[in-house]
């Protein structure tokens, strides 16, 4: 059994998609997710990136984590695109349950029904969630 990230062609590219879940701060797993994203891509690999449930609010503007003793990371989901991580997808509904809209982000993204992020989801080569 191969791992996820071996084809059988040398160099072939795979659909890689990343789930954020968690809030962006309080725990690891935001920033060790931003990590993983940026060594997909300077891999080459096609990568997506999806917002959900409470990791809508990593996206958030003007994040002041600084008075939790936390470093600010948010501005670095603006450098994604530098890394040709362009597909940026927030779950519709989680948006509207935690009362927000696309103009409270600091990226532009493309906002997508569950039913419709179960779809690209099946597109994917790896999926996995944080």
């Amino acid at each position: 059994m191969s791992e996820p990230w071996e084809d059988e062609e040398e160099g072939a590219i795979k659909k890689f998609m990343f789930i954020n879940r968690k809030a962006p701060y309080g725990t690891i797993y935001a920033l060790e997710s931003l990590e993983v994203v940026l060594i997909s891509a300077a891999f080459d690999q096609d990568v997506s990136l999806v917002f959900s449930d409470d990791g809508v609010f990593q996206l958030k503007k003007d994040q002041d984590p600084e008075s939790i003793g936390m470093k600010n990371f948010s501005r670095t989901y603006r450098a994604l695109e530098g890394y040709d991580v362009e597909k940026l997808y927030v779950d519709k509904e989680s948006m509207e349950e935690r009362g927000l809209t696309e103009d409270d982000l600091l990226v532009d993204v493309e906002m997508l029904s569950k039913e419709e992020l179960g779809n690209l989801m099946n597109e994917q080569d790896v999926v996995l969630s944080f």
